[in-house]
């Protein structure tokens, strides 16, 4: 976008990581800092520099009376007004545009918080809406926590308060149709049909015919998911159904 492209308008930007009292941003290319925009069309880095009295941020289009001037950020903000089109264009070309600055964008920022609003709206409802059983499940899949060492009150607590503050993670965990699985392999932990052994390296079976070792979780494997991904393979269907029976006969 060149500068006479580039819609005249006051703009604001501020820093992303942190509001510092100062922060001066580089605004001239040097041996030490290359301030360069490479230039699709002419396929080459033009070097960038900030000169108040030029009407371009390049510096092969200004002239040798360059009057520099730092660009300072003040409390992690910079107004720059729709009457220096100049420091705006640089500041668009900057290559540290979109990672150490950006241009806030009123609108972007509304929409933002709109979707981020409505999908906590969407989340409280599901969690609102759960059965004592899909409490229950999600319980043991989301907190890692047996529910019948907790009150039906206590169970909706806390599944609302995950929903309200972990709006997309929690509905992506209700829509996943692994979760009823999950949730029955967590109950064969809390009933103590299965039980982790050696700093959680091991997976054994604890039913009143079998105690022998069932697996071994792999290093940086949660030992949760790897015994639901074992008790779905080939091996593992028979001891699945075994399981099951125990655990619909408590």
């Amino acid at each position: 976008m060149s500068v006479k492209n580039l819609p005249q308008k006051d703009r604001i930007y501020k820093l992303k990581n942190g509001t510092p009292l100062s922060f001066t941003l580089p605004s001239r290319n040097h041996p030490r800092y290359r301030l360069l925009y490479f230039d699709e069309e002419q396929n080459i880095n033009r070097p960038l520099r900030y000169a108040s009295n030029q009407k371009s941020p390049f510096e092969d289009e200004q002239d040798g009376n360059a009057i520099l001037e730092p660009i300072v950020f003040e409390d992690g903000m910079l107004v720059v007004p729709r009457t220096n089109p100049v420091l705006q264009a640089f500041l668009h070309y900057h290559p540290l545009n979109g990672t150490t600055f950006e241009e806030v964008d009123k609108e972007k920022d509304a929409s933002a918080e709109l979707e981020n609003l409505a999908c906590e709206a969407d989340a409280m409802i599901e969690a609102r809406q759960m059965t004592l059983d899909q409490l229950e499940m999600i319980s043991r899949v989301l907190f890692g926590i047996d529910p019948l060492t907790m009150t039906t009150a206590e169970l909706k607590r806390d599944v609302l308060v995950f929903a309200k503050n972990n709006p997309k993670e929690f509905l992506q965990a209700v829509s996943d149709p692994d979760l009823k699985y999950q949730a029955k392999v967590r109950s064969f932990f809390d009933h103590k049909l299965l039980t982790l052994r050696n700093n959680n390296k091991e997976v054994w079976f604890n039913t009143p015919s079998n105690k022998k070792k069932f697996c071994t979780v792999p290093f940086n494997e949660d030992p949760y998911d790897y015994a639901c991904n074992m008790l779905q393979s080939d091996e593992g269907l028979e001891y699945l159904k075994m399981l099951e029976t125990f655990l619909d006969s408590e």
